[in-house]
This record gives C-alpha cells, sequence and structure tokens, in this order.
C-alpha cells in the first residue's frame, strides 16, 4: 500500500526564548518489507537540520533555534509503500538484541503482577502461542481510554487501571513477553484507516480526532524471528501500519525531544494525517 504522511508539530511558549535544541523522529524505516520513497523536513524559523542513526536503526533529525522566538514549526512529510504483512529481517539475533530486549527499564519493570498476568495467558514450551495469547489478553482485559493514562505512565499502573492507550498496552505487551523470556521490542508509527480509527495518544499529547500516530509491540521467536503484534487491535501488523522507530520502550522513540533556554511554560500542538497516495 502507498501512503502519504503529514505530521505537523508546533511548539508554543508563553514567552520569548533564546535557544531550544530539538530532536525529531519522524522518518520512517526502511526494511522488513517497508520503502520510504519521500521524506521532508522543514522547520520555522529556517535553520540547518542535521540526521543521524542511532542504536536501533532510527533516524533522528536534530536542529538548534538560536535567534528569539515564542513558536516553532516542524512540518514533516513522508511517502511510503507498506508490505501486507510484517516481513522479519534475516539479521541474527545478537547477544546485545537480548540484552536490550530482555532487560527491564523505566516504563517496562519485570513486577510481579504482570509477570502473574502473563502466565495466565501462556501456552507451556511455545513462545508464539504464548505471544499471541499475550496479546489477545490484553485486548480483552484492558478498556481503550485515552483519559486514563499519560505519556509518563509507567506498565505496572496501566495494568492496575485496566485501562489505557497504545503506548500502555504496547509496555504491557512488552512487560509481559520479557517477565517469560521473550524478547520483544517498542514499535512506533502510524496507523492508516479509510475510517476514523481510535484517537492514538502515544506521544501523551492532546491532539485531534484525526491523529494516526500509533504503537504497537515486535516479539522475537526463534523460529520465525520478529514478529509484528498490536495489542490495542488483537492484530499482526499489516499494509495499514507505517513503522517510524524501535527500541527498548517509548523513552527511546519519542517523536521530539529537546531543550530550550529561559523560564517559559511550553505547549505542543500535534497534527497527523495519514491517507493513501493517489493511484
Amino acid at each position: 500500500m502507498r501512503l502519504q504522511i503529514r505530521h505537523t508539530t508546533i511548539f508554543h511558549y508563553s514567552e520569548a526564548i533564546n535557544e531550544a535544541y530539538t530532536e525529531m523522529r519522524l522518518r520512517p524505516l526502511e526494511g522488513a518489507g517497508q520503502r520510504c520513497y519521500r521524506f521532508s523536513l522543514m522547520t520555522e524559523p529556517r535553520g540547518e537540520v542535521m540526521s543521524y542513526i542511532d542504536r536501533y536503526g532510527n533516524t533522528v533529525h536534530h536542529f538548534d533555534t538560536l535567534q528569539s522566538h515564542d513558536r516553532v514549526v516542524v512540518m514533516a512529510a513522508s511517502d511510503v509503500e507498506t508490505p501486507p504483512t510484517f516481513l522479519s529481517e534475516p539479521t541474527p539475533f545478537s547477544p546485545l538484541d537480548a540484552y536490550d530486549f530482555l532487560a527491564p527499564t523505566d516504563y517496562v519493570p519485570l513486577a510481579e503482577e504482570i509477570e502473574s498476568f502473563a502466565r495466565r495467558h501462556a501456552a507451556a514450551d511455545d513462545p508464539q502461542a504464548t505471544a499471541f495469547g499475550l496479546m489477545e489478553g490484553l485486548f480483552r482485559e484492558l478498556v481503550y481510554d485515552p483519559q486514563a493514562t499519560d505519556v509518563k505512565t509507567r506498565a505496572p499502573e496501566a495494568l492496575r487501571l485496566k485501562r489505557g492507550v497504545c503506548q500502555d498496552f504496547a509496555h504491557l505487551m512488552l512487560a509481559g513477553c520479557r517477565s517469560l523470556g521473550i524478547p520483544a521490542r517498542y514499535v512506533s508509527g502510524y496507523l492508516y484507516s479509510a475510517r476514523a480509527v481510535r484517537p492514538a495518544e502515544a506521544e501523551g499529547e492532546k491532539r485531534p480526532s484525526n491523529a494516526a500516530s500509533h504503537a504497537w509491540v515486535d516479539v522475537y521467536l526463534a523460529e520465525r524471528g520478529w514478529v509484528s503484534l498490536d495489542p490495542t487491535h488483537n492484530c499482526e501488523q499489516t499494509e495499514q501500519y507505517v513503522r517510524v522507530a524501535t527500541g527498548r520502550d517509548y523513552a527511546d522513540v519519542p517523536p521530539t525531544r529537546g531543550i530550550f533556554k529561559g523560564a517559559a511554560s511550553e505547549e505542543l500542538e500535534v497534527h497527523v494525517e495519514v491517507k493513501a497516495a493517489p493511484h
């Protein structure tokens, strides 16, 4: 499927600031059957935008805004072709991968209540059935509720609430898999639907109802390699998903991160549009 994505981020400051450094993870990934044909990123005020590849293979664009300003606009545009299903890359699973994607993190601690939940949905000696069972269990037992959590919510709190957004579903899936010895990584990206979809809150920001940012999970199975699963919708990744970044949890893949000098307060406004490319 050929998709077009327009992602606009507006930083509002309560008073003028003199300097800001910003990182953006918005360029769709290459590989696993996905291809990014075009990507552009523009800023206002205008300035030089640089980039690097982080340790997980994500493209990070970064820029400094040195002049006095009370507003910054970042406009990212992508044209992407997605595969019908996720195609696991034939790369070896390294000891570093095992460490990264089995170890606890701040968002994904290995808590007793999460392990107990995971074991209720586990299949004996069958990691694939266990991963799919955990995905279905989260889908059935958690309520999608954008008002229940925020961007700082950790997996144990979301489990106690039994509700949350795609970020929380993904963190719980990570925690459940890792507690059972199944490596798992966080995926951030976009979800396209010709009809309205649940409003995603993966970034923890207030956004319009047509926002389509999303979060899901890859699990590593020895017999299949990486398998991409979405516990929010209880399905495998399809052509409607656009992969942007992967990491240990949300902290590795935020769409925006930065610092600025000054005493001003900051508000973030995000608009996302994902549509099918014209034939």
